[in-house]
């Protein structure tokens, strides 16, 4: 793909790329793909996905690998950064007829080393649950395509549940089912259950019980994506709408939404403690949306195209005392707080418990996630401190935001700091979103998410633009103006307006549901690069490596830094 010319420059793939943590290197060896290693030709197809699981064996190689491409679904033994990748054994190979796979999920709960639940959507609507370890294919839903006829574009089990399972389509709507139970031979009845802003939750009704349990009708068009939060008791949902909704999904009752900036959102995902949720989608943007708040807190833009795929990084996510005196303790103090890895995690919980904590010294928190979409790019986000928590006197990564060292103590970060005229810190952004919301009291009373345990990494400030904000914009703009940007709003005083899904996508510019542009903090990616020839469509954080994909059908692995094996032949 890439020119001859002054073009090959801006064309040439990547193979690694550097953060604030180290070197991140692509493992040739490591790659997956069809066995045979053609390209596949993706024109028409359904997206390629990755789905990983863990098998707890006793040769500490429990990682397996399911990925589709067009009408195949192989299922591997994953060796990751360790061993080289042997395409020639596919564990499990399937070549469908008349339809092709879109989708899939392994039950983490139940897998074992003698036998795994794999979920997979299809093209047609249908839903089938297989064992790959086993070669068996258990059960088919909605095979008539009663239920319905859409595509399938995303299936999961539901946390901590070793039957239910939720299917989204592209009709907008999600059906809940049980394994255990048949779909029965004619088409359902429904009776509605709860109804509210632009969602209706409906039951099944027959003598007997049967699938499916629940239908779900949110928004309108296809509901993109779907993710539960970490703890599994709200759900989030994407749809070619452009709205964000999120769930209580016991209650079935509404938390809050927001609007993209303009086109479908395409999807989601949780910080790792439930805090935050990112979302991607047709305006090319990174959203960071606040579940405590229900606010759009950050936007990235680094993307010259649709994005496909966002994720947080729980191994790269940073939580820092940042009293200065942390920083003059032992050298074992010292290497905790730059270790790596899932050890850690109990300890980073406790500090992320103490930022909220009025009687201990303030805690610094740095979330990583990654975003992957059809300008072939891979970017990498920091997400800190000075964007979760403007309300805090302006301090640290604000005034040094890209040239803070991060073991010396920096100045002020006692948590009372004024900033005195003298200083050069930039005025702070116009926030119409940062005023006071009822949701916030709503929220509590509603109860928060539960904390994740987040893993300590080294990353600490993000790259966050303050100058030269819309001259940036206008020369990185995609081709697909960012029209709505000119358009007149008069609605900026209705901040606590819920927005109907029918309503004129121009009216939310300017709300609480859709800030505008220069309302809110606009993030720079740490990292953008050209990773593949054709649109990507995978990106999933493990321990020791970052995976990503492309509609080619190639499965990469890029090893974190320092984890680098060299592959015996």
């Amino acid at each position: 793909m890439a020119t001859e010319g002054g073009g090959k420059e801006m064309n040439e793939i990547k193979t690694q790329f550097t953060t604030r943590e180290g070197l991140y290197k692509l493992l040739q060896h490591s790659e997956y793909s069809r066995p045979n290693r053609v390209p596949f030709n993706s024109q028409g197809s359904n997206p390629v996905r990755v789905s990983f699981v863990n098998l707890n064996d006793q040769s500490g190689n429990g990682d397996r690998l399911c990925f589709n491409v067009g009408r195949e679904l192989y299922f591997y033994i994953y060796k990751g950064v360790r061993k080289a990748a042997d395409l020639s054994k596919p564990i499990d190979k399937r070549i469908y007829k008349g339809t092709q796979p879109t989708c899939h999920d392994f039950n983490l709960l139940t897998a074992t080393a003698e036998s795994v639940s794999l979920l997979v959507g299809f093209s047609a609507g249908q839903v089938q649950l297989i064992d790959p370890i086993k070669k068996e294919t258990s059960k088919l839903f909605n095979e008539e395509r009663l239920i319905d006829k859409s595509r399938v574009t995303c299936v999961k089990w539901v946390p901590g549940s070793e039957s239910l399972f939720l299917v989204a389509h592209s009709s907008g709507n999600m059906y809940l089912y049980n394994v255990e139970h048949t779909c029965g031979t004619t088409a359902p009845h429904y009776q509605l259950l709860k109804q509210g802003e632009s969602f209706a939750v409906h039951t099944c009704k027959s003598k007997s019980t049967r699938n499916p349990l629940l239908k779900w009708t949110v928004g309108e068009g296809a509901l993109n994506e779907f993710a539960f939060s970490p703890d599994g008791k709200f759900l989030a949902c994407v749809s070619q709408d452009g709205f964000l909704r999120v769930f209580n999904f016991d209650s079935v009752e509404l938390h809050g939404t927001m609007k993209s900036y303009f086109g479908g959102l395409l999807c989601v995902c949780w910080s790792p403690d439930g805090k935050y949720i990112v979302t991607g989608g047709e305006d090319d943007l990174v959203t960071v949306w606040s579940f405590l708040d229900c606010r759009v807190i950050a936007r990235g833009h680094g993307h010259k195209s649709w994005v496909s795929v966002v994720a947080f990084d729980p191994y790269t996510t940073s939580v820092e005392e940042s009293d200065p005196m942390e920083f003059s303790g032992s050298d074992e103090d010292f290497q905790d707080l730059l270790h790596f890895g899932r050890d850690r995690a109990n300890s980073t919980q406790s500090r992320l418990s103490k930022r909220n904590s009025t009687d201990s010294r303030p805690v610094s928190v740095t979330y990583r996630f990654g975003s992957v979409g059809q300008d072939t790019q891979l970017c990498l986000w920091d997400l800190t401190e000075d964007i979760l928590f403007p309300h805090q006197p302006l301090s640290r990564a604000r005034t040094h935001t890209n040239v803070m060292n991060a073991t010396s103590p920096p100045a002020g970060s006692n948590g009372n700091s004024v900033t005195t005229p003298g200083n050069s810190v930039p005025p702070p952004l116009p926030r119409s979103n940062s005023l006071p919301h009822s949701a916030v009291s709503n929220a509590a009373s509603k109860g928060s998410v539960m904390d994740g345990a987040i893993a300590s990494g080294v990353s600490k400030f993000a790259t966050l633009s303050l100058h030269d904000r819309k001259e940036r914009h206008h020369e990185k703009d995609h081709k697909r103006n960012h029209s709505m940007g000119h358009i007149s709003s008069k609605s900026s005083d209705k901040l606590n307006l819920v927005t109907k899904a029918k309503t004129d996508p121009a009216k939310t510019l300017g709300t609480s549901l859709c800030p505008r542009m220069e309302d809110v903090p606009l993030l720079e990616p740490l990292i953008c690069k050209k990773i593949a020839h054709e649109r990507l469509t995978v990106l999933v954080f493990l321990e020791d490596c970052i995976v990503t994909a492309c509609q080619e059908g190639f499965i990469c692995t890029w090893a974190r830094p320092g984890k680098v094996v060299s592959f015996n032949p």
